[in-house]
């Protein structure tokens, strides 16, 4: 009889031991579980805080720009338009030893015209999505050839898509820092950009011919970080490659739209 209770004992031990560890074992998947979610929603919180202060600063960034361009094209390119009206009819009763000398302020004066009002395109955001990705670097490119800053080309290839204004606009700015730091840093004396336009992705390329940097002793700048956050807005791949003496590449992959739906469609 006692040899019946003891095993009985035993029984109900084992019993309770495996309920312990089974509720156990559940509260630990539960809690963490619940714990992977918490996070999961913090890290896409923090990344949804991430994207919107990124994009208000873009934002910013674009009014402060549409400001700048409509000062450009209405106040300076209406003295400069009114500067060269005024030239025209001084030129008509100058002596004529003095014609020469007009003639050529005269073209000065139209010059700087038609750099403000190409400036004053590019600066402008809506601009820039009106006319398009290629249009817009074309425009660019023009301008440092006017200004003899740099020898460029441009190589399209591919058969031609639209690009969403927003994103153009964002794909548009990384390319002007690209262009700016050439033209500020590397010392360089040509650019050469590539776009091909493939059924996935827009391509592109930008390359310069400058002194380059070593990236592993470069500290990431503040143009640098910019270019990378607006890479990442719109899902673009983003690599800048650059070696002394041997100049400075981008590359830019952008995603066509269908892309990303159908990526966003698999995830649900």
């Amino acid at each position: 009889m006692l040899a019946k209770e003891e095993l009985l004992l035993i029984v109900y031990f084992i019993v309770v031991i495996l309920f312990l560890t089974s509720f156990a074992i559940i509260f630990f998947i539960t809690f963490q579980k619940r714990k992977n979610k918490l996070l999961l929603e913090k890290f896409e919180a923090e990344t949804r805080f991430e994207n919107e202060l990124a994009q208000s600063k873009i934002e910013i960034q674009e009014q402060t720009l549409k400001n700048v361009s409509w000062e450009l094209h209405d106040n300076i390119g209406q003295l400069l338009s009114v500067a060269n009206m005024q030239l025209n009819i001084l030129s008509s009763s100058v002596e004529e030893s003095s014609k020469q000398s007009v003639k050529d302020i005269k073209e000065v004066v139209s010059n700087s015209l038609q750099e403000v009002r190409s400036l004053s395109k590019s600066l402008n955001n809506e601009v820039v999505g009106y006319t398009g990705i290629e249009a817009s670097i074309k425009n660019e490119l023009l301008r440092f050839e006017r200004l003899n800053n740099l020898e460029t080309s441009l190589t399209s290839s591919g058969e031609q898509f639209d690009v969403i204004d927003k994103d153009s606009i964002i794909l548009f700015r990384i390319i002007q820092e690209f262009f700016s730091n050439a033209i500020k840093h590397s010392k360089a004396t040509k650019l050469d950009v590539f776009i091909n336009y493939l059924p996935q992705e827009l391509h592109l390329e930008i390359k310069d011919n400058g002194v380059g940097f070593n990236r592993e002793l470069v500290t990431k700048s503040s143009g640098l970080i910019n270019m990378e956050s607006r890479a990442s807005l719109i899902n673009t791949t983003f690599n800048l490659d650059s070696a002394l003496g041997k100049g400075t590449s981008l590359s830019l992959n952008y995603p066509t739209k269908s892309l990303v739906y159908e990526e966003n469609d698999n995830n649900r």
